[in-house]
């Protein structure tokens, strides 16, 4: 299953400032963490409400326990991640994803792996972006991130989820 063509796609440069709040997949962080995050990501970062769910929270924290200790950029690195995760309001994370969004990203993720051309070994990250992208969907938020392949995919099979994209700069 092919991705389609940038035309086809919603993208953050062109979409409304206000509206939906936003679920920001695990990129978005880092993105912001590199300085890569283009302006118009920046504005609707600003101007729209922000949700933040525990599996990408989860995602994020991984690099906790991966990076090694020894590595010399690894104390700034985390400290860089503590200080994004510290900064999230309480009241915008959501940490309970209901027992059908967590069925149905299995069957979605599954259908994504198999008809994308997944690699062995990619099977946690497609469940963790179905879960992002079926939560939004139960919640009526709008998924921002700039992984096009899988939340494209994700979006033509169910394509009453709703996704804003964007490259970094």
């Amino acid at each position: 299953m092919p991705r389609r063509d940038d035309a086809d796609l919603d993208f953050a440069d062109s979409a409304a400032w206000f509206g939906p709040a936003l679920l920001l997949d695990t990129c978005v962080y880092v993105d912001t963490l590199e300085g890569s995050v283009p302006p118009p990501v920046e504005h609707l970062l600003r101007a729209r409400r922000l949700m933040h769910l525990s599996v990408v929270l989860g995602e994020l924290s991984h690099n906790f326990g991966r990076l090694n200790p020894a590595h010399p950029n690894t104390s700034a690195h985390l400290a860089a991640l503590t200080g994004v995760l510290s900064d999230i309001p309480p009241h915008r994370i959501e940490d309970s994803v209901s027992a059908g969004v967590v069925m149905e990203a299995g069957i979605l993720a599954g259908l994504v792996f198999r008809l994308g051309g997944f690699q062995p070994g990619q099977e946690v990250a497609a469940l963790n972006d179905a879960t992002i992208y079926l939560h939004a969907l139960e919640r009526g938020y709008v998924v921002l991130t700039r992984n096009l392949r899988d939340f494209d995919l994700m979006n033509q099979i169910m394509p009453s989820g709703r996704v804003l994209f964007y490259r970094t700069t």
